[in-house]
């Protein structure tokens, strides 16, 4: 049996963006899953251009591109999906994160990202769920919504070249050969690792911490929202390194519920639902949509971003192990900014073009920083 040019541990959205571009390229490609869930199964799917820094605006930005590119094969071809051209609407309680605003307007702006400032007023009219009071909204046209599992068994069945996907767990990479749980090898051409808050179990030097973030979805209401609503005080929060933070996010899905984020607590992996936590989150929420306390939270759940010291994504071969690549530390972006990962993995692993500057991403950067 011929052995596949790549071997992919890790079938979420990450892995399978990766496989489906290496396919595209003409590789043979076979994934390997352990099925032990991961962020793509258990986050919102927000398709989000978020731009805390160059780097990040950078890949969410081209990932964007790929999402709108691929939406009519994937709405055609794979309905559940649900790719969804929502927007964002980024919510200003006060005068403050109104001039944040007006920053992130300028911002995106000069990147020829379409977003307009929205008034008190206009916000009103175009989400009345929301509390009187607020100071107006940055509506980014752009964001999009899909749901992440399906999207991702898209990729993998829709590759130019058939990739091959096993359910088999990964216990140990040695070279370019996997020694799996049930005692069976796997070896290919090269190995890349995608397997997000599982990746330290075969790299644990590697500056990776579990984000633990709270879920929760409602019973179908009368009321309907139009755009993903998100409070400016989000990035804030988002970018905390320490302590248990909460943000209000509100998704709205196709079946008239509404899905509700978000929460960060770090150092844990216990999957239990923290109902302080919960409840810390859901009151949060209703304090900018009052009506939400009218339904019913119908599940929770938890699930666990993978972050990394700066925030950004580690793509690229492994600086220590010549035949092994990492596309890992997407924290809360890993749908969002799969496609343009996908991009920088095919080129570093091909030797083509970059289709956009990889030093920020590269796995180097804390090796760098490590032996400074």
């Amino acid at each position: 049996m011929r052995k596949p040019d790549v071997i992919v541990i890790g079938a979420g959205i990450v892995g399978a963006a990766c496989a489906h571009a290496l396919a595209n390229a003409g590789q043979s490609v076979l994934v390997l899953d352990a099925r032990l869930g991961g962020a793509t199964n258990a986050g919102m799917g927000h398709l989000v251009v978020m731009d805390d820094n160059p780097a990040e605006l950078a890949i969410s930005q081209a990932s964007l591109t790929q999402w709108h590119a691929w939406a009519p094969r994937m709405a055609a071809e794979a309905p559940s999906t649900a790719f969804t051209h929502c927007g964002t609407l980024w919510v200003a309680a006060d005068a403050q994160e109104m001039q944040e605003a007006e920053h992130k307007r300028a911002r995106l702006h000069a990147h020829g990202i379409a977003c307009e400032l929205l008034s008190a007023p206009q916000l009103a009219a175009l989400e009345p769920v929301l509390r009187p009071g607020l100071h107006g909204a940055l509506r980014v046209g752009g964001d999009s919504m899909v749901y992440a599992p399906n999207a991702a068994e898209w990729l993998l069945g829709h590759a130019s070249t058939p990739i091959q996907v096993e359910n088999l767990r990964v216990s140990r990479i040695e070279g370019r050969r996997l020694h799996c749980q049930d005692g069976s090898v796997r070896e290919g051409g090269a190995v890349l690792l995608a397997a997000g808050i599982h990746a330290t179990q075969f790299c644990p030097e590697l500056p990776i911490r579990p984000k633990k973030g709270h879920l929760a979805i409602t019973d179908r209401g009368g009321a309907v929202v139009r755009h993903q609503l998100v409070e400016l005080g989000y990035v804030k929060n988002a970018h905390q390194t320490e302590g248990t933070s909460v943000a209000f996010n509100l998704q709205p899905r196709p079946t008239g519920q509404w899905l509700l984020g978000s929460s960060r607590q770090f150092d844990t992996l216990d999957p239990a639902v923290d109902n302080a936590v919960l409840a810390k989150m859901l009151r949060r929420a209703i304090e900018y949509v009052p009506s939400l306390a009218e339904r019913n939270a119908i599940r929770t759940w938890t699930g666990f971003r993978a972050a990394t010291p700066d925030g950004l994504p580690i793509i690229g071969r492994h600086p220590e192990h010549e035949h092994l690549w990492l596309a890992v530390g997407h924290e809360g972006l890993g749908v969002t900014t799969a496609p343009a990962t996908a991009s920088l993995i095919a080129s570093s692993m091909l030797g083509t073009a970059a289709p956009m500057d990889p030093t920020p991403y590269a796995p180097t950067r804390f090796v760098q920083e490590h032996a400074a």
